[in-house]
């Protein structure tokens, strides 16, 4: 795909889309702009949709496993995109990284355990821990010049309290912050000392700007390797999340064999063929679209930083080095959570994520998602600048 088709306008009506077909329902309100949930209106690399189209037209859709060829195809995508070599052997498959979040609560966490977010953080973080009757303890992040920070004696002190489990968001969502190295190996050698699991969500791990760079935590050493389980899926990256094929991996053979009976005992044997076709396609085809992508994604950010800064210089933007998703400050403004929402959907007729539903530091906060054509991202942005005029 040429960086200039990613301009190309689809109506995704009558596609069960949750962004555009779900606004009403979820916002109450007729006639807005859907910028909330995080996926693309771009159509994906075009040798992902004829590798789907070509095992369509076969036919015939029966009992189907895993081949070695998709985990051959992640573990060459990790090396050649992140200098992190694995074992195919790692790899456990699941229908989402959310799904898997809830997995590895129940293989390595007791009910009445306590596990360790960083808010403000992408929502199923919480639902995940309270629904599986674990605790929540959060060590909230810090934001710093327009960048969140970690507050790493806090951070040490939450592990004392007995977190067995802490859920590292990275590249973070909404706050778009890929973490440093030097970051990342203080939290991992403080959860090692602590003895407590790192579970790694690392689905925007390939939508990073540079010169930031993501790392893998998992790959910063041997010890670490055993101490981190991370959550990666091609879903994000190449806007094919209705296929619903993510990957778990799981060098600690310990771990991993705790994990595979939580599957089996929920009947969780393989994917969908559509997600294993399309999974092993985007990861062995899609470096060049992905490219592009980023690209017209960064494009897309320096467009909207640079609208607000003049049109609407009361709210500022955390600078995201990765994800697709702006984290927009209007705590300028002066208004109540409640009195944005009602002037973005009242007066803008804009559909944003509330800064609030992201836990402790969200208020005063909503999430703007960038990945679209500069037609509707433009449209968005006079909206945004509407709504607090």
């Amino acid at each position: 795909m040429a960086a200039s088709e990613f301009n190309q306008v689809f109506d995704r009506s009558n596609t069960a889309s949750v962004k555009w077909e779900m606004t009403k329902l979820v916002y109450g309100k007729d006639e807005l702009l859907p910028m909330w949930v995080a996926d693309m209106d771009f159509q994906p690399p075009t040798k992902v949709t004829e590798a789907i189209k070509n095992r369509m037209e076969h036919g015939i859709f029966g009992y189907t496993f895993i081949p070695p060829s998709t985990g051959e195809a992640i573990a060459k995508w990790l090396e050649r995109r992140h200098q992190w070599k694995i074992n195919p052997s790692w790899l456990q498959y699941s229908s989402g990284v959310v799904p898997s979040i809830s997995i590895v609560i129940r293989a390595l966490t007791e009910p009445g355990d306590k596990v360790m977010v960083q808010s403000p953080v992408y929502t199923p973080f919480f639902d995940m821990v309270k629904r599986n009757n674990r605790e929540v303890v959060n060590s909230q992040l810090v934001l710093k010049d327009q960048s969140y920070e970690i507050d790493f004696a806090d951070f040490e002190e939450r592990l004392q309290e007995g977190v067995k489990l802490f859920l590292l968001c990275n590249p973070h969502n909404p706050g778009g912050r890929v973490w440093s190295e030097a970051e990342l190996l203080k939290m991992g050698e403080l959860c090692v000392k602590y003895n407590c699991v790192i579970l790694a969500d690392e689905i925007h791990s390939d939508l990073v700007f540079k010169p930031a760079r993501h790392i893998p935590v998992a790959s910063l050493s041997k010890e670490l390797e055993q101490q981190v389980i991370t959550l990666i899926a091609p879903t994000k990256t190449f806007n094919i999340a209705g296929l619903q094929a993510s990957a778990l991996v799981t060098p600690n053979p310990k771990w991993r064999n705790a994990i595979g009976e939580v599957m089996h005992s929920q009947g969780a044997f393989s994917l969908n063929v559509f997600g294993i076709v399309g999974m092993e396609a985007a990861y062995r085809y899609g470096e060049e679209w992905l490219e592009e992508l980023l690209e017209y994604l960064a494009e897309n950010i320096a467009i909207a930083k640079r609208f607000i800064a003049e049109k609407i210089p009361q709210i500022s933007v955390v600078n995201p080095e990765g994800t697709y998703l702006l984290w927009i400050d209007c705590r300028g403004l002066g208004l109540s959570d409640q009195e944005i929402k009602d002037r973005l959907l009242n007066v803008g007729k804009l559909a944003l994520e509330p800064g609030p539903k992201y836990g402790p530091g969200g208020e005063g906060f909503v999430r703007m998602n960038l990945a679209c054509p500069q037609e509707i991202l433009l449209e968005g942005l006079k909206r945004l600048q509407m709504s607090f005029e």
